[in-house]
């Protein structure tokens, strides 16, 4: 492991490269705010998939984003690091992944990332000046990217940054609450990317019932893909009346302007939920096969290198109630019980309504 050190001189451009999902792009935040703190008259940049920019939506601290095919040939990425050759002073790569990495050696001057345990990671340390090798077990991913502030030398930033929208799009959003009659409401975001996170439909509808019994608008959220607003429209059409369905019709800025006005968030374990915990409101995490110390939601105030979460059991830490499905096995830190991406999970599946409502209530009598 190469030592920490302060950089040579304040560097006036800087590559953050995150090629990665979007939760990913999401958590890496905190590292490009410490950078603007430490060096505020510097550049940065953000080089990410396509399809992942919009969690940095209103980001103040990033500059331009490059977005770049999650698959091209090997002639276009070719082209795309001699676009980016030695642009930047300084390069980093918060991930332990070749596209970062190599990606930082061809854009900046000075290079520096994380890499994986082994031999053959080992060689490729050739294409950074410094490094810290990547824990994906016991540290938290904020945490990780952080190492790169301390090996820098600059304060780090434990706050992750949520999306904003325009003031039009706002606009525009607050008037299509007008449903709800100004009564607060909570946003319920049911389905996560894969099967293997998902709680159950008839779970959802209850909850829903619940909050709506306890005086609160509910609102739901997800993307356009059809299989999520399919799944969504199943649950909202249950629930006649106050129920809000914005699913697939929302960007990550909209959906984290609804998520600040909200009283209550509930979600999975994907990336909005990272959203909400960040904006400060309520939330509460539903996992199940994932590892809270690495995939945990990071709530709003914490300032703490070390994880808010313990890899078992479930708990509270500020705003975020994280809930843990039942079961000897969990985490098992698969995915689900047929350890594919559409598998099942059989601790979502048992995790009860009336544990989530406690955690409901106790965060709702906090808010009144």
């Amino acid at each position: 492991m190469n030592p920490p050190q302060t950089a040579s001189r304040e560097p006036r451009r800087i590559l953050l490269a995150c090629p990665q999902r979007i939760g990913d792009v999401l958590l890496a935040t905190p590292l490009a705010r410490s950078m603007k703190r430490a060096w505020p008259k510097a550049e940065l940049d953000m080089l990410v998939f396509q399809g992942t920019e919009g969690v940095l939506e209103g980001n103040p601290d990033i500059a331009q984003v490059i977005t770049v095919p999650r698959r091209s040939s090997w002639v276009a990425r070719i082209r795309q690091l001699r676009l980016l050759w030695r642009r930047y002073d300084l390069a980093i790569s918060p991930l332990p992944t070749d596209r970062a990495r190599i990606t930082c050696w061809a854009a900046g001057r000075q290079r520096i990332g994380l890499l994986g345990p082994g031999l053959q990671e080992r060689t490729k340390a050739l294409l950074l000046d410094q490094y810290q090798l990547f824990d994906n077990l016991d540290t938290h991913t904020v945490s990780m990217g952080l190492r790169m502030a301390e090996m820098l030398g600059i304060e780090p930033c434990f706050e992750v940054v949520p999306p904003r929208t325009t003031p039009a799009h706002l606009k525009a959003l607050l008037a299509r609450l007008d449903p709800l009659a100004g009564a607060p409401f909570a946003v319920l975001h049911p389905y996560p990317k894969y099967r293997y996170k998902m709680w159950t439909t008839a779970a959802w509808i209850a909850l829903a019932q619940g909050l709506r019994a306890h005086g609160l608008g509910v609102v739901f959220t997800g993307s356009a893909e059809a299989s999520e607003t399919a799944y969504v429209d199943e649950i909202a059409r249950a629930l006649p009346g106050r129920a809000l369905n914005l699913a697939g019709t929302l960007s990550l800025g909209e959906t984290a302007e609804l998520i600040r006005r909200a009283r209550l968030y509930v979600g999975p374990d994907t990336a909005v939920t990272h959203i909400a915990a960040a904006t400060g409101i309520p939330t509460i995490a539903l996992f199940g096969p994932s590892n809270p110390v690495k995939w945990g939601p990071w709530p709003s105030a914490w300032s703490n290198r070390v994880s808010p979460w313990p890899r078992r059991g479930s708990g509270r830490q500020g705003n975020v109630f994280l809930l843990q499905g039942p079961g000897e096995c969990v985490p098992c830190l698969l995915e689900g019980c047929e350890q594919n991406l559409d598998s099942s999970s059989e601790c979502l599946e048992k995790l009860e309504v009336g544990t989530v409502w406690e955690a409901v209530t106790a965060l709702l009598s906090e808010t009144k």
